[in-house]
């Protein structure tokens, strides 16, 4: 069994900042756990604007705090994200996270990630395993 805090991760290896400066990660379950996910609470910042694409991933995600617009980038569909809204990227859909206001979400990735992805200049999270 394993019990962990976001609180007790902060500052560590596991709160990930991007390369970007437009959202931050604390990633409580990660691949070195091997159940088969990984989940994070997510923080994007209020003003920015992130395009992302999990070409490698797939990743649900539910808003608990905030507001944002979603935009799938393949139809050109925009959705209104407030908290208890959730989003499922089950296509690898490229999109565009828009915040109005600091957008907080928890996120599932299957695969699960290792905690050193960041998102490449096509948005992409490349597929990182484990080291044995």
């Amino acid at each position: 069994m394993i019990v962990r805090s976001f609180k007790e991760i902060e500052g560590t290896d596991r709160h990930v900042k991007s390369a970007s400066g437009t959202w931050e990660s604390k990633r409580i379950v990660l691949a070195k756990e091997k159940v088969g996910f990984s989940l994070h609470e997510t923080i994007l910042y209020a003003g920015t604007e992130t395009s992302m694409w999990y070409a490698n991933h797939i990743e649900a995600v539910v808003c608990t705090k905030g507001d944002a617009e979603l935009t799938d980038l393949e139809t050109g569909k925009t959705y209104h994200i407030t908290p208890g809204t959730m989003y499922l990227l089950n296509g690898h859909e490229r999109h565009t996270l828009r915040v109005k206001e600091d957008f907080h979400c928890i996120c599932v990735f299957n695969p699960p990630v290792t905690g050193r992805e960041d998102h490449d200049e096509n948005g992409v999270y490349p597929l990182l395993t484990e080291e044995v």
